[in-house]
């Protein structure tokens, strides 16, 4: 079982628009646009190498703290990032979620 304190650090690299982890040599991402006060979350991207950490998750749950923090409504485009608010209501509860 992977623990929270097992999960690399997650940083918002404004400049390339994405949240990054990186680890092993490698970088799992999550693209994102912002749009007035809505973080658009465009697409989640994890090597192989990667999977089955709970990389993914850290990442859309680094976004939706950066967009509470920021008062913006969360727009999940990226299936998975969809998929996994879905799946953990507590976390898409910290921010307004357009669902579209």
């Amino acid at each position: 079982m992977v623990g929270v304190s097992d999960v690399p650090q997650v940083t918002n690299n404004e400049e390339a628009s994405r949240f990054e982890v990186e680890t092993d040599g490698r970088l799992a991402e999550l693209d994102y646009r912002r749009n007035g006060k809505r973080l658009v979350l465009i697409h989640t991207e994890v090597p192989v190498e990667l999977e089955g950490r709970g990389i993914a998750g850290a990442l859309v749950a680094a976004a939706v703290d950066h967009a509470a923090r920021e008062g913006m409504t969360v727009v999940p485009l990226c299936p998975f990032a969809r998929g996994w608010l879905e799946r953990h209501a507590d976390v898409a509860a910290r921010v307004p979620v357009d669902w579209g």
